[in-house]
């Protein structure tokens, strides 16, 4: 290994970094040749960088673009060297796999209530705000990486620097546990999808008492689909403390999900490649006839009026901007590294900038789609009760009437029970005020708005309550568990993909054995899943959703992974580098998005999170079979100590791998000593620092002599 030390550099403040691009070198200069052929000897990349002397670094404008393009035309070569390493059938089939990862099931139901609870047409807003000025330039990141270095989550951040080579490391170990529990969460969509086949349907109403024909008393205090949910399902505990074995029809759903996942995925690509055109194609086909059929609903109108009407205070809610960015990177998903690995895959030449806008569009598309649906259903749901509203005040007058409490007067019209929506007001309206003051302290205030509020919960149980408002319920019931169970499985491909490819490009061997390694992550994957699938594993899925998952994964890691592209390496310089791999200029603002607006972005997000969590206590959802409802717990203090441990460990990597880099380079100090030549100035061409070293006494060249 060559002998090399570091003497920083004051005067050029242009200096750019160094990187390992190799295992024959531990600090070495990255330039154009080296990212476009990084397979040459280290004399080769020295010859070759001489070609690329006169390619500009600083890519500040237009001009700079077409200079660069100009410099390299007759440089670069137009075919790319052939590899080994698979890749997709075609462009279809490798935008089906970012789109299906990008577009799971929190796109579904958690954007819907979100939108709802946090100010509805400014949130949506703020939502498209951040998902072009932030969103796309992160994911523009990960897939420009993934695409140039061919490698994945491991692969790409040790090549890019070494100090930060653990982010690939915490984004697999983030890959296997979200992969653990969000398994289940299609295994509830399998389960429900297996149920719908019957009619009617079993959460439709209570069941009877065993040898009774009276209803069961715990179901007649709540909803008959609640009921099914906790105790038919879930077979819920009263609390998190209370263990017990995995539910046997929970466990056997959870292995047809991890088969289904295995088979799709046994062949490499090209199996999961032929998957991907049912399991993402038709969640988009089935989302575009639930929005035709829920327009047509009654009340449908009033739904999407509360959609748009935005709330302007919302739009200066620090709270509201730290949801809206946490849906923002729960729904994309970036951090995770599939996006890199599926991306590694592709041609180099693939124009991965208009892959980013196309994936960012049909997320928002799904999203928005999604959200129209509901609000319709909302509304419509709140226009029924809204009427059973009316017609139980018509009758507690018909009754206050004959029991001589109010005048005949007040008698309601006949013709109320065939339209009480427009009857009902005019009513109120023509009684005279003496009587009308007599009446309405009777009566329960029938606000649609009210009644909106108390619509369905964006989650399965509010999908089963939704059903109910179509005709032939058991065919809806049927299209909507597909269509859960669909965005589930594409974005496990796209998990399951982030943990093989980090494998087989740390032990290349494994590429050979494909199927053997499928078998040998899902195994295993599915054994540790079982603990989700026990009656409290529910309460351990929100654990994990609700305050584990967003701090390692989505500002830790995409916080350090845009540092380490934008101010490590230098965003100029990878900007000039995908402007020679693609072939055409790239807008220079997005050097801007990387090195200022988004780190700022992810930091007070990341800020604010930790301070609504360590403000806040840690609560769940439970089940209280005392009282047939569900009740809000908090979390015991075990529980909050795992979720400590969880963060730690996830994020163990990234200091233990610095430490390490750390160790070697000191270890190496007293061999020599590296110096950076300045750049050209003036109108001299411009060229990369060149790293040059001074050599001890004893010429060292290689580890080897």
């Amino acid at each position: 290994m060559t002998s090399v030390s570091e003497n920083t550099e004051t005067q050029d403040e242009k200096s750019q970094i160094s990187r390992p691009l190799d295992s024959k070198s531990l600090i070495t200069t990255t330039s154009a040749s080296q990212l476009l052929k990084p397979d040459l000897t280290t004399e080769e990349l020295m010859a070759e960088e001489q070609k690329f002397d006169t390619v500009s670094s600083y890519i500040w404008s237009d001009e700079d673009n077409d200079e660069i393009l100009e410099t390299i035309e007759n440089d670069e070569p137009k075919e790319e060297a052939p590899t080994d390493r698979p890749s997709w059938a075609n462009k279809i089939e490798y935008l089906l796999a970012q789109v299906g990862f990008s577009v799971g099931l929190s796109t579904i139901w958690r954007f819907p209530y979100l939108c709802f609870h946090n100010g509805g047409g400014s949130f949506l807003i703020i939502y498209i705000l951040m998902l072009f000025l932030v969103g796309v330039p992160l994911l523009f990141l990960e897939m420009a990486a993934g695409q140039r270095m061919r490698q994945g989550s491991i692969g790409v951040w040790k090549v890019i620097s070494p100090w930060i080579g653990g982010v690939g490391y915490t984004s697999f170990m983030v890959c296997c546990i979200v992969g653990l529990y969000y398994s289940v969460l299609m295994a509830w969509s399998l389960f429900y999808l297996v149920q719908s086949f019957q009619s009617p349907l079993p959460w439709s109403a209570c069941p009877l008492l065993k040898n009774s024909s009276d209803f069961d008393p715990e179901c007649e205090r709540t909803t008959s689909t609640t009921y099914f949910w906790y105790r038919n399902v879930l077979k819920a505990t009263d609390e998190i403390e209370m263990g017990g074995l995995p539910v046997m029809h929970l466990s056997v759903s959870l292995f047809v999900t991890w088969l289904i996942i295995c088979i799709s995925m046994i062949k490499g690509l090209k199996s999961t490649g032929k998957m991907l055109y049912v399991s993402v194609l038709l969640p988009y086909f089935i989302l575009f006839c639930l929005l035709i059929r829920s327009l047509m609903l009654e009340g449908a109108h009033f739904g999407l009026k509360s959609l748009l009407a935005a709330k302007v205070s919302a739009l200066y809610s620090v709270e509201v901007w730290r949801r809206t960015g946490n849906q923002l990177f729960l729904s994309m998903g970036p951090g995770f590294g599939s996006f890199t690995a599926i991306s590694s895959y592709i041609p180099r030449s693939n124009d991965c900038v208009m892959d980013a806008f196309a994936v960012a569009l049909l997320n928002l598309t799904a999203s928005l789609t999604s959200t129209v649906f509901v609000f319709a259903i909302m509304g419509h749901l709140a226009t029924e009760n809204n009427e059973k509203c009316y017609l139980r005040n018509a009758e507690i007058v018909l009754n206050l009437i004959a029991s001589g409490v109010l005048p005949a007067e007040a008698h309601p019209p006949d013709s109320m029970y065939h339209d009480p929506s427009s009857i009902y007001s005019r009513w109120i309206k023509s009684l005279p005020k003496q009587i009308k003051d007599m009446v309405l302290p009777y009566m329960t205030n029938c606000d649609l708005s009210q009644q909106l509020k108390e619509g369905p919960g964006v989650a399965i149980v509010a999908f089963t309550d939704i059903i109910s408002a179509f005709s032939g319920s058991t065919f809806w019931a049927i299209i909507i568990f597909v269509l859960l169970a669909s965005l589930g499985l594409s974005t496990m491909t796209g998990i399951v993909q982030g943990i093989v490819t980090p494998l087989q490009d740390t032990f290349s061997s494994l590429r050979k054995c494909t199927n053997l390694l499928t078998v040998g992550i899902c195994v295993p994957m599915f054994l540790g899943s079982l603990i989700f699938v026990r009656p409290s594993g529910s309460y351990y899925v929100n654990l994990l959703d609700d305050y584990w998952v967003s701090l390692p994964l989505f500002f830790v890691i995409v916080i350090l992974e845009n540092i380490a592209m934008a101010w490590i390496y230098g965003a100029r310089r990878f900007l000039a580098d995908l402007i020679i791999m693609l072939g055409h200029p790239i807008s220079p603002i997005y050097r801007w998005l990387w090195c200022f607006l988004s780190p700022f972005v992810l930091l007070v997000l990341f800020v604010s999170t930790l301070i609504h969590l360590s403000l806040k206590n840690i609560t769940y959802l439970a089940w209280d079979s005392r009282i047939s409802n569900e009740v809000i717990r908090i979390y015991p203090s075990w529980a909050k100590v795992l979720l400590i441990i969880l963060i730690v460990i996830t994020i163990l990597p990234i200091p233990a791998y610095l430490i390490g880099v750390d160790f070697t380079v000191s270890m190496i100090h007293s061999r020599g000593t590296v110096i950076f030549k300045p750049e050209a100035k003036g109108n001299s061409p411009k060229s990369h620092p060149r790293l040059q070293v001074r050599k001890s006494q004893k010429k060292v060249n290689t580890m080897d002599k």
